[in-house]
């Protein structure tokens, strides 16, 4: 079955950085847009990034432009976001998420498959 296990997730203070990466199993991974979304307490969840097929073409929500890298590895089923200058308003469970096509690429309804998610916590 299709499998998205994330990991990285943790404890970090203001202006510090985080790894989030994502496996992907039982699906063609390469054939997939990957995306990152987050849910803050008590919010609905949100786009945060998202990566094409080859990984050529990204998209940030406006709010994480200029520090946060998303990336794949078609080689190892990974797709990864590099979080640089956290803020407390970053902290939410960040979910990876896979879709066939990029035309709903910022959106839920968008994508197939999702994990179950890691903590990020950001301390001021």
């Amino acid at each position: 079955q299709v499998q998205l296990v994330e990991s990285g997730g943790g404890l970090v203070q203001a202006g510090g950085s985080l790894r989030l990466s994502c496996a992907v199993s039982g699906l063609t991974f390469s054939r997939y847009v990957m995306g990152w979304f987050r849910q803050a307490p008590g919010k609905e969840r949100e786009f945060v990034s998202a990566i094409n097929w080859s990984g050529s073409s990204t998209d940030y929500t406006d709010s994480v432009k200029g520090r946060f890298t998303i990336s794949r590895d078609n080689a190892k089923n990974t797709v990864s976001l590099q979080m640089n200058g956290l803020k407390p308003e970053d902290t939410a469970v960040y979910y990876c998420a896979a879709a066939w096509t990029t035309a709903d690429k910022t959106r839920r309804t968008g994508y197939a498959y999702w994990g179950q998610g890691t903590q990020v916590t950001v301390s001021s």
